[in-house]
């Protein structure tokens, strides 16, 4: 009894005992550890997978004594502790002989994953030791068994870390020599899509990763990988470059088939009507699938005759079924020009028969530049008016200042030059709607004629006169008085309504000199001969005095008083003659003089003519007999 005793004081809280069930209660099992009294296990520490208690009577099993003696007098056993007590030091003789373990991955925790293993102890799988690469779905993992290495081990923290890449990295080592022991370049070979990314696919070859490049994949458009594989999808793949000392891999798909530009040239034949498939939009044009890897660009100028497309998304869109017809092929550069506008009837081949020169059209403006109006005469199409065929007359700065976008014109068709490409240049003219001016000025406007304008425009060198609207004359400043004038604002002023005398009108060259100095000129003249300006009637000085000169004979051969009349006027009395060394006529006539010395010299100087080929001046005061 004594030995019994002491060998019942040995027994240590915290210790595995071993003992042998003796009966089974409602809530616990009476299990006998040889101690003075029997202990208790809670049923539910017997509880199997499948939900069922599975204890009897008579089982023996290994229990952790808690407590000696509870308030019932009777030991306080745990089986569950002692199998897990059991567990870690199977753990531990694993971790120390380098061992793997196997586990269920069971739920995801905070940086990583928690996996059961033995005896049902949670252990720690970090989400940097689950795979090769970091893995972005952890979830994809639960509930899956996995064979772990312990990285690290505390039995009184109850810390259990593992990992799995560890695992991987040894079969990765092994799988990569024994790959690039046979990889060679034009080798198909198969692997595994390990990932994607927006320029390509990883492909797992074995123990070796290698790049399939999206423009590798397909002879076809492909805009993602994704399009064509997805992660764990097995592939076959030709080897197009490998690279044993940095271990880089390039691989191939669409170069295990042929290539569909071999035969390009024989299939598409530029005349040839084709049909695709839009597979994108650009700002120049739309690219269209002929079939798998051939694609064809219709430019933006080749989609409409008419039609002023600014982008191709107003013609078609991605995804349409459309027809085109092939222009041209360059089979070295993998490209093929197609038109849609050649389907249709070109409406500028008869546009010649259709409008010939000399045409009157009528339009609406389009739109306005700076060197024109462009005016649509035809839907689509368009002729321009340059801003030097808007007006005879008017200087016009800018288009806009006579038309607006929209507006209703009426034109001539001047020319259609069909030589620059499929679009012809049509020239307008909305100035040849009526006859040129300019024709009839110099016949309005003869020299010598003394008119009415008004000062448009008063310049350093002179001053512009409207003579009617739109045409202008330009008085030098040498022609404004008889008096020297240094700055001609300070005779004239804008608006100012002067008396002119034309000294020429150039149709060509539509320019008109005119005289303010040499209509005071005719004044005086006029009113020395008994004329005033009332009863002029607008005609020039050489009308007025034809009829008195007409009865005077002339002492020069060859020249008339009528003659010798009009050029003193027109001239601004200077001579045709032979002139001194000065510049001036010797025999200049005496325009400027008072009416009356000058009516007196008249007849004189038509006496001594012989001494000047063309007028003398008068030598004695002598009133003329005609006045």
């Amino acid at each position: 009894m004594l030995a019994e005793s002491l060998s019942q004081d040995n027994v240590k809280e915290g210790e595995i005992l071993r003992g042998t069930v003796i009966a089974v209660g409602k809530d616990f099992a009476i299990v006998d550890v040889g101690y003075k009294s029997e202990g208790q296990v809670a049923l539910e520490e017997f509880r199997l997978a499948d939900g069922t208690i599975g204890v009897k009577p008579g089982d023996v099993v290994d229990v952790l004594l808690e407590s000696r003696e509870n308030d019932a007098g009777m030991c306080v056993l745990s089986k569950e502790k002692a199998d897990r007590f059991k567990v870690w030091d199977e753990i531990s003789a694993a971790c120390e002989r380098d061992e793997l373990i196997e586990g269920v991955i069971t739920t995801r925790v905070k940086g990583g994953l928690s996996v059961t293993i033995r005896g049902g102890v949670k252990a720690f799988l970090p989400g940097s030791q689950v795979d090769l690469r970091p893995v972005r779905n952890l979830d994809a993992f639960l509930s899956q068994a996995h064979k772990f290495k312990v990285i690290k081990f505390n039995k009184k923290r109850g810390n259990i870390v593992l990992s799995r890449r560890v695992l991987l990295e040894k079969e990765r080592a092994a799988l990569k020599e024994s790959t690039l022991e046979r990889l060679k370049e034009g080798q198909i070979v198969e692997g595994i899509v390990k990932n994607l990314t927006e320029y390509g696919a990883f492909i797992d070859l074995g123990g070796i990763d290698g790049l399939l490049h999206i423009t590798d994949m397909s002879w076809g458009r492909v805009n993602h990988p994704s399009e064509l594989f997805q992660v764990g999808d097995h592939v076959r793949v030709k080897v197009l470059k490998f690279n044993a000392d940095t271990e880089r891999v390039s691989l191939g798909l669409k170069q295990i088939t042929e290539d569909p530009w071999s035969r390009a040239a024989e299939k598409y034949v530029p005349g040839t009507v084709v049909r695709g498939k839009v597979v994108s939009l650009k700002d120049y044009g739309a690219f269209i699938e002929l079939e798998e890897g051939i694609e064809g660009l219709v430019h933006i100028s080749e989609m409409s005759w008419t039609r002023r497309v600014k982008h191709p998304s107003k013609m078609v869109a991605v995804g349409d079924m459309v027809e085109a017809v092939v222009l041209d092929v360059d089979v070295k550069q993998n490209r093929i020009s197609l038109g849609m506008k050649q389907l249709e009837t070109n409406p500028y081949e008869q546009l010649t028969e259709k409008y010939p020169p000399g045409t009157v059209v009528k339009g609406h403006v389009r739109n306005i530049a700076d060197f024109g109006i462009f005016v649509e005469i035809e839907e689509g199409i368009d002729g321009l008016v340059h801003i030097s065929d808007m007006s005879w007359t008017q200087r016009v700065k800018h288009p806009s200042e006579l038309f607006q976008k929209g507006d209703e014109v009426e034109a001539v068709l001047l020319n259609i030059d069909t030589g620059d490409g499929d679009k012809p240049k049509i020239s307008l003219g909305i100035k040849q709607l009526v006859p040129d001016p300019w024709d009839r000025i110099p016949y309005d406007y003869p020299t010598g004629k003394v008119v009415d304008g008004k000062v448009l425009k008063v310049l350093d060198f002179g001053a512009f006169v409207e003579l009617e609207k739109g045409i202008e004359g330009l008085v030098h400043v040498s022609e404004i008085s008889e008096a020297h004038v240094e700055d001609p604002r300070t005779a004239l002023t804008p608006g100012q309504v002067v008396k002119v005398l034309v000294l020429h009108a150039d149709g060509a060259e539509r320019k008109i000199g005119l005289s303010i100095k040499g209509a005071d000129r005719a004044k005086d003249m006029a009113e020395a001969q008994g004329f005033n300006s009332a009863n002029a009637g607008g005609a020039t000085l050489g009308d007025k005095f034809r009829g008195k000169l007409d009865k005077l004979k002339p002492t020069s051969p060859g020249r008339s008083g009528t003659r010798w009349m009009a050029s003193l006027v027109t001239r601004g009395s200077r001579c045709a003659g032979p002139v001194r060394s000065t510049g001036r006529c010797s025999r200049s006539a005496g325009v400027g003089r008072s009416p009356t010395r000058f009516a007196r010299t008249t007849r004189t100087s038509i006496r001594s003519s012989t001494r000047c080929g063309v007028a003398p001046r008068p030598s004695a005061p002598r009133r003329a007999s005609s006045a």
